[in-house]
């Protein structure tokens, strides 16, 4: 079973994928080979920083590439934060993996983790797959009711693609388990019957971890084994200050969770000398104030 554990990051979010290698380092139990990608032009800086961990490094371009339907042209001219997307979906056709665990740059392992974390006793992929009720309803109640507005409008976008009546589901916040096939199956039975790549995709609904989940429900492409997240996610700042609000704390969600999602957004110390330098003065105290902000008002 070819199972490998990805990261796709870029030189803004190193010192966060340092983080990470480390996390691996200490918790993989079963060796599972760790891959990063990252644009051409930062692959260096990468391989020099983390020259200290079994890390794989391959170059996004040589991941674009690696579809002769895609467009290096078009991975170049689009918004890393859009880009990036493509680019974690199409991971298996370099690597020819069957399955593997999507992971983003600022997430963290906490415990020991193993492959039967991600595959049953068959070598089937476990399926990120809830309703996040317990979330939405907490964003309610805070009076944050955007959030809820925008999982449905999301929701829907997906599911209309797919002509899916039912519940609106949420396919997690990476780190999530992928399998090659259902990967396959949307581009060769939805996509292509349509001339459509998942660039295409991906402008009509920016979002790859829908358009994953809904196509394994429409093509059943592997076995549904749906399991809860894998990380404690942190959507937002005022998130994680109402969960410590009830003692949450890290030593806590080693019973539940493999890992925290440190979300890169609040957490600025990590960012890179040049991602900090990007943003203006008044950018940066405005973030600064709006973090002290809520965590006085909790």
């Amino acid at each position: 079973m070819k199972f490998f554990l990805y990261c796709k990051s870029y030189e803004g979010d190193l010192l966060r994928v340092k983080r990470l290698a480390k996390s691996i380092h200490q918790y993989n139990r079963d060796d599972i080979p760790f891959y990063v990608s990252a644009p051409e032009n930062d692959l260096e800086k990468f391989k020099f920083e983390l020259s200290g961990y079994a890390i794989n490094f391959v170059s996004d371009e040589d991941i674009v590439a690696a579809n002769p339907r895609a467009s290096l042209l078009e991975y170049r001219s689009w918004d890393g934060r859009l880009s990036q997307q493509v680019v974690k979906s199409e991971f298996w056709r370099l690597t020819n993996c069957e399955t593997y665990l999507c992971i983003d740059s600022d997430d963290e392992f906490i415990r020991d983790f193993y492959l039967t974390d991600f595959l049953n006793d068959y070598h089937e992929p476990y399926s990120v797959m809830m309703q996040s009720k317990d979330y939405l309803q907490l964003a309610i109640n805070r009076g944050y009711e955007k959030v809820y507005s925008n999982f449905m409008r999301e929701s829907k976008m997906v599911k209309d693609q797919f002509h899916r009546e039912g519940p609106d589901y949420d396919f997690g916040i990476p780190p999530v388990i992928w399998s090659a096939q259902v990967w396959r199956d949307l581009d060769e039975k939805f996509l292509k019957p349509k001339s459509m790549t998942l660039w295409d995709a991906i402008k009509i609904a920016p979002s790859e971890l829908r358009w994953y989940g809904e196509s394994l429900l429409h093509f059943k492409s592997i076995p549904l084994h749906p399991i809860d997240s894998l990380f404690r996610s942190y959507h937002y700042r005022w998130h994680i200050q109402s969960l410590k609000k009830f003692g949450e704390t890290t030593d806590k969600l080693k019973t539940l969770y493999l890992g925290v999602v440190w979300q890169s957004n609040w957490e600025y110390e990590l960012d890179s000398d040049n991602k900090r330098q990007k943003k203006s003065l008044a950018s940066r105290f405005m973030r600064a104030f709006k973090r002290r902000i809520v965590d006085l008002t909790q």
